[in-house]
């Protein structure tokens, strides 16, 4: 069920009123038809949620798309012109480096970087973000970037929830309980929901969830008999925590934030998107 300032909406209408793309309409539609409630106070909200949940897609498509390579932390490595690389196999931004300047560089030149998929995961959130508030916010919020496993800045305001209702954009896992120990980076894998049935795993490739399953079950241990499976779950960035600093609203001082995160209604954007 979706309901935008107390009021139920129609996905349909949603999509015409706001032009929304085949991701953005996928999200509205699957909230509607959940029978988990999806609850927005104003309409400025879920347009950010839909345009982030946009780029979270766009994002790992990019990060496929550039070459970046497979790797455990013992062999993971980074472009030594922006990042540090950590005794752990992570990633710290370089002095003098902006946020911004080294999450995209992991996108434009992608086959000097090797990693594990947690690390992939967020370096996804951050690109999104970055894609989706203003520059000058993004570098003072992720100043010391550290790119280890599920390390992350608090900024990013992450949440995991029990859920079935799984949305584009939303980060997934495939546990694989049998896995082989000698591949322990095959235990399972995080992915991102690409929407129309597609995820996105670092080192499993952009597969539907019968594919990704069998995926895994390949890494079992010998006389295996549980197979990999989707856990109920998803991972989702802190939408309302990032709101006030969406790129298409003008600045606010600072210290107004906590008050546009909750308290702030927009008026309504005519009467169609509606249902009743």
């Amino acid at each position: 069920m979706l309901i935008i300032s107390g009021r139920r909406a129609n996905p349909d209408v949603l999509a015409m009123e706001w032009g929304l793309n085949p991701v953005q309409r996928e999200v509205v539609e699957r909230m509607a038809e959940s029978q988990e409630e999806f609850s927005y106070p104003s309409p400025g909200l879920l347009q950010f949620e839909l345009k982030m949940r946009d780029h979270l897609v766009r994002s790992a498509r990019a990060l496929y798309a550039s070459g970046i390579a497979f790797s455990t932390f013992e062999q993971s490595r980074a472009n030594e012109a922006y990042w540090e690389r950590t005794e752990l196999g992570g990633f710290r931004l370089r002095p003098g480096v902006l946020p911004s300047q080294g999450i995209n560089n992991i996108f434009q030149e992608g086959r000097k970087y090797a990693t594990e998929c947690a690390t992939a995961m967020v370096a996804i959130l951050y690109h999104a973000v970055l894609q989706s508030i203003r520059r000058e916010d993004f570098e003072r919020l992720f100043a010391d970037i550290l790119l280890y496993d599920w390390r992350y800045d608090q900024d990013l305001d992450l949440q995991t929830v029990r859920t079935t209702t799984f949305l584009p954009g939303d980060i997934l896992y495939f546990a694989n309980p049998d896995h082989n120990p000698d591949k322990p980076q095959w235990q399972g894998e995080n992915a991102v929901d690409l929407g129309r049935g597609l995820y996105y795993g670092h080192g499993a490739g952009i597969r539907n969830a019968e594919s990704m399953i069998a995926f895994l079950n390949e890494q079992r241990r010998p006389g295996a008999t549980r197979s990999a499976y989707l856990v109920p779950q998803a991972t989702r960035p802190g939408f309302a925590y990032l709101f006030p600093y969406d790129n298409r609203r003008p600045q606010v001082r600072f210290e107004q934030r906590a008050a546009d995160m909750g308290s702030r209604i927009t008026a309504q954007i005519g009467s169609l998107y509606w249902e009743w």
